[in-house]
Order: structure tokens, then C-alpha cells, then sequence
């Protein structure tokens, strides 16, 4: 008996994924556990394995199709490499002349236009038309998809209703653009065009507001630099940072829970954890892994965590539910030598700090110019949910933290 291959479970939030590339073939041997489909999710990349040895049937989703979980993808006929299934054979196998049945055909008669929904069908992917119903939107209205041969993906309708309702309105297909013989059009990533259409989603549901501050360094250089060789001595790891920024915001976090809260609908959502995402670049882009109960980390755990993950991004084997669950973000623009910079939430959480390059400026203390190590830090937060009051002591404490990491030992 043949064995259905569905999309899997794709993690948290996750129900659609697009059909990436065909590692294998209809009619193909296949190995137990060897990957035959690759899906590009919001988030990442995931291979589908075959479940047992045999040999693959038709494929029912092409490379570029939307397909939700627990869609069919292909089917698998058990057993050793050996003769093809029927159904694979006849996939695999080039159109053989068939004689034309010999019973008449009835007359032909003009055939009627299609109806709206016939075109939408035909326009839009499963996902996508689910959705367009459910808001009794046409394909006229959302325009020209981002899928495969233009078809809309419901990526395109989630962005069409992100819109203010004056865009949807005006909303229209644009006639097709005149490239210049010197340009060079490349379809967006999935992964691309979800970060896009979420920091508009962003941008449009929460209040985002920003505030500034800037963080004398010179108390925790001086700490890495007594403390590094006995550090990575017993660690294995670096004292970098990351960790004592962690470490400064987490204990922020506990002073100010608001802005390690999150809206649902017309409740805020409050939390006793802390799962502390983190920004990093990958091949494909950024993407930000949650160190979950962060909270309950001391320095060489997060730093260790934080080490793992930028090896799994550089090598595109973070898995799904790495970047799931996060309530709040740190990215660090300076390691690209961002100066200062505005960060975007990562919905649906509050708060995201941004850190920036860290130079050597004078500042007044006690009275005397002194050249100093300083960093710009921006806390963008929703305003919806946190106060500008909030915001700002929140800040201040995470300068007060770093500049003086003793508090961070006696909890202060």
C-alpha cells in the first residue's frame, strides 16, 4: 500500500510553507529517512524525509506552490528499489499515442465566461483564495501575486490587508513595467518577502515609538578584560558583550514587565519568563533565534547559546522552533559599523534594543573631559502598551546595569 507524504508540522504560527525544490524525482528510489522535498517556510528551510525505503509516486505540489500543513505532497510505494508504481511510471514516462475514443463527441458550443471565482481559483493558491473568501476580496483587488507565475500567495493577501483601507481601495493592477536592458530582475526569497511584509505588518499595527541613550563601557571592559583567560579557561567560551547586555536587559525586564508583555486583541499578556531573541546573520538573511528561559542563564550559558546559534544561521540549519516564542529582542547593528540606528519590533513582542559600534568620545565626568569607550543604545517599544515614563527608566536601567555590572551580581 502506497504511503501518503504530507507537509509536516512547521512549529509555532507556522501554516504554509512553499514548495522550495524536488531533491528527488517521481519514480525515483528512495532511501529510508532521505530527504525528497525541500519547503522554504516564513522562517526557514525544511526538508520532508521519506519515512521509509521505496519509490516515489507523482508530485502533487510543484516547486513554487503554497501548500499548508498536512498538504499532500507526494505519495511513496514501500518497499526495495525495483520496478516503478504504476502512478510513478506513468509520471515519469513520456506520453505514449492513444487511439481516439470511437464513441462521437457531442457537439462543441461556445463556452461561457468564467465567473469571479472561477478566476480567482485559477489566480490564487489554496491558502491565499481561503483567505480572499473569508474577507470577500477578488483577485482583481489584491493585483499580481508573488508566486509562481504571478499566482497570489497569502503572503500577498495578509499584505493587502495590512493596507489602510483608502490604499485597498485605490489598490489596482500596475501595467507591466519596461526594464532597462542593464538591469537584472530576481524574484524574492519566501524568507525576503516575509520579513517584508512583517515590518510592514509592524508598522502598521503597533505604535512604535523610539528612545535613546548612550553607555559608558569602560566598567564592563575592564571586567572581560581581568576576568577573559580564567573565562574561557573554565567555559570554553568567550566573556563577550552579548552576555552582559543579556544579562543588564533581563534585570530591566523584571523592573518593568510591560515591555516583556504583548497585546492580544483587548488583553495584555504578562509574562514570569524572559525568552530573550537574539539578531543574527545568516546566508539568507537575518533572522533572530530565542534563547528561551534566559532568565535563568548565567553569563556563559547565554554566551555559549548565542555562539551555537550563529554557527546553525551561517550553516542554515537553525530549525523552526529556534525562532519561535521570543518576548523580546536585542539586535547589534554594530557589528556592521552601525552607528546609531531606530531597531523595528519583531512582532508581536514590545521592545527590541538596539545596540550600536562602540567608539572612544569625550565625555564630562565629575567635572573633567575624559575620553571614554561609548555606545549609542535605542529602545523601540509599542506605545500601545508601554509608557514613554516606562521606556525611558527602562533604558536607564539597562545603562545603569552595564555601566556598573556589580548590580547584575547582587541584584540591584
Amino acid at each position: 500500500m502506497s504511503v501518503e507524504i504530507k507537509v509536516p508540522t512547521l512549529g509555532e504560527s507556522v501554516t504554509t510553507a512553499t514548495v522550495a525544490k524536488w531533491l528527488k524525482k517521481a519514480g525515483d528510489a528512495v532511501a529510508a529517512d532521505e530527504p525528497i522535498v525541500e519547503l522554504e517556510t516564513d522562517k526557514v528551510s525544511v526538508e520532508v524525509s521519506a519515512p521509509q525505503a521505496g519509490v516515489l509516486g507523482a508530485e502533487v505540489a510543484k516547486e513554487g506552490d503554497e501548500v499548508e500543513v498536512g498538504a499532500l505532497l507526494t505519495t511513496l510505494e514501500p518497499g526495495a528499489a525495483g520496478a516503478k508504481p504504476a502512478a510513478a511510471a506513468a509520471a515519469a514516462a513520456p506520453a505514449e499515442k492513444k487511439e481516439a475514443p470511437k464513441a462521437a463527441a457531442p457537439a462543441a458550443t461556445p463556452s461561457a465566461p468564467k465567473d469571479a471565482a472561477a478566476i480567482d481559483a485559477a489566480a490564487a493558491l489554496p491558502a491565499a483564495r481561503k483567505l480572499m473568501t473569508e474577507n470577500n476580496l477578488s483577485a482583481d483587488q489584491v493585483g499580481k501575486g508573488s508566486g509562481l507565475n504571478g499566482r497570489i500567495t497569502k503572503g500577498d493577501v495578509q499584505t493587502f490587508l495590512s493596507q489602510p483601507p483608502v490604499a485597498q481601495q485605490q489598490a489596482a493592477p500596475k501595467p507591466p513595467r519596461n526594464d532597462d536592458p542593464r538591469e537584472e530582475r530576481v524574484k524574492m526569497t519566501r524568507l525576503r518577502r516575509t520579513i517584508a511584509r512583517r515590518l510592514k505588518d509592524a508598522q502598521n499595527t503597533a505604535a512604535i515609538l523610539t528612545t535613546f541613550n548612550e553607555v559608558d563601557l569602560s566598567a564592563a571592559m575592564e571586567l572581560r578584560a581581568e576576568y577573559q583567560d580564567f573565562f574561557v579557561k573554565k567555559h570554553g567560551v568567550k566573556l563577550g558583550y552579548m552576555s552582559i547586555f543579556s544579562r543588564a536587559v533581563i534585570a530591566a525586564l523584571k523592573e518593568f514587565p510591560a515591555i516583556n508583555a504583548e497585546i492580544d486583541g483587548e488583553d495584555v499578556i504578562y509574562r514570569d519568563f524572559v525568552n530573550l531573541g537574539i539578531a543574527v546573520g545568516g546566508p539568507n538573511g537575518l533572522v533572530v533565534p530565542v534563547i528561551r528561559d534566559a532568565d535563568k542563564l548565567g553569563f556563559a550559558q547565554i554566551e555559549k547559546t548565542i555562539a551555537g546559534f550563529g554557527k546553525a544561521a551561517r550553516e542554515g540549519t537553525l530549525k523552526i522552533d529556534d525562532l519561535s516564542g521570543g518576548t523580546f529582542s536585542i539586535t547589534n547593528g554594530g557589528i556592521y559599523g552601525s552607528l546609531l540606528s531606530t531597531p523595528i519590533l519583531n512582532a508581536p513582542q514590545s521592545g527590541i534594543l538596539g545596540m550600536h559600534s562602540i567608539q572612544e568620545r569625550p565625555v564630562a565626568v565629575k567635572g573633567q573631559v575624559v575620553i571614554r569607550p561609548m555606545m549609542y543604545i535605542a529602545l523601540s517599544y509599542d506605545h500601545r502598551i508601554v509608557d514613554g515614563k516606562e521606556a525611558v527608566s527602562f533604558l536607564v536601567r539597562i545603562k545603569q546595569n552595564v555601566e556598573d555590572p556589580r548590580r547584575l551580581l547582587i541584584d540591584v
